[in-house]
């Protein structure tokens, strides 16, 4: 299998005696862990706090878009893992300058996990434990419930609150949310903003579109009590749901498509 990352930059087998890996993205040091590359990572975010009993002993290097090229200077890594969405361009083209392999991820789409598992699986030798993850993951695609396109209800999945921000429909939690028939608000046709994140206000252009709420745990800690102060103000179906299980890729992403299902089977956005 060739080795491409996100960018197509193609990757070569790493030298497993002398590699050292910083991961800048929760998911990923969670993926590492998962194929069995914990001993191999320096580095990480404060973000990056799955599984916690593996990452305790890993240093802290800043979070996602706060890094601290410093630090990870001093580890002294032969690779760094990066997303286009969760970290920022000027900080990986600051680490490029000293890190030899910057490997950089992009998951778009839930089946993007199985290259994603792959790529990282055949870079760091962990081949036999990637092709686990895609056994198991397939197993769980298969276990989703068809959804026929007649029954999509559309939702408007929150991430931030003071401003309120939400998700675009080209992005892994929109697309994970289609998998059971829950369509994403688009901002681009009703309010004109095409932005990846973009900002919205409550008002008849959300309400005369939407179905329904999903208050994301994260990456704003919303709970049961916005729910309640949501429903009241607004009259209308909110529904808490777990930021993590929807927006992880990884090794997650498999538990992901398990919560999908038990969301599906149990109630509709609407109830």
């Amino acid at each position: 299998m060739e080795l491409v990352d996100a960018l197509g930059c193609s990757h070569q087998a790493a030298d497993l005696a002398a590699t050292r890996i910083v991961s800048l993205v929760p998911s990923i040091t969670e993926l590492l862990c998962e194929l069995g590359l914990t001993s191999l990572l320096v580095g990480r975010t404060g973000f990056c706090i799955h599984p916690r009993a593996a990452v305790a002993g890993i240093a802290k290097v800043g979070g996602t878009k706060d890094v601290n090229v410093e630090k990870i200077r001093k580890l002294k890594p032969t690779h760094v893992i990066v997303n286009i969405d969760e970290n920022e361009k000027p900080t990986v083209d600051a680490l490029a300058q000293f890190i030899p392999h910057v490997i950089v991820t992009h998951p778009l789409a839930p089946r993007d996990n199985l290259n994603l598992y792959r790529l990282l699986g055949g870079i760091f030798g962990a081949e036999e434990s990637a092709e686990r993850l895609c056994v198991a993951f397939e197993r769980a695609w298969s276990a989703l419930p068809p959804r026929p396109p007649a029954s999509c209800k559309t939702v408007l999945y929150c991430i931030w609150k003071d401003p309120w921000m939400t998700v675009s429909r080209d992005t892994y939690i929109a697309r994970m949310l289609e998998l059971i028939g829950w369509r994403q608000w688009s901002a681009a046709e009703a309010i004109g903003d095409a932005a990846r994140y973009p900002k919205f206000e409550w008002g008849n252009e959300v309400w005369g579109t939407i179905d329904a709420v999903l208050l994301s745990t994260e990456p704003y800690r919303f709970t049961q009590a916005h729910v309640a102060e949501l429903q009241r103000e607004l009259n209308r179906p909110v529904r808490l749901v777990d930021g993590e299980m929807l927006s992880w890729y990884g090794s997650r992403a498999i538990r992901g498509l398990h919560y999908l299902r038990a969301l599906a089977t149990t109630a509709q956005p609407t109830e």
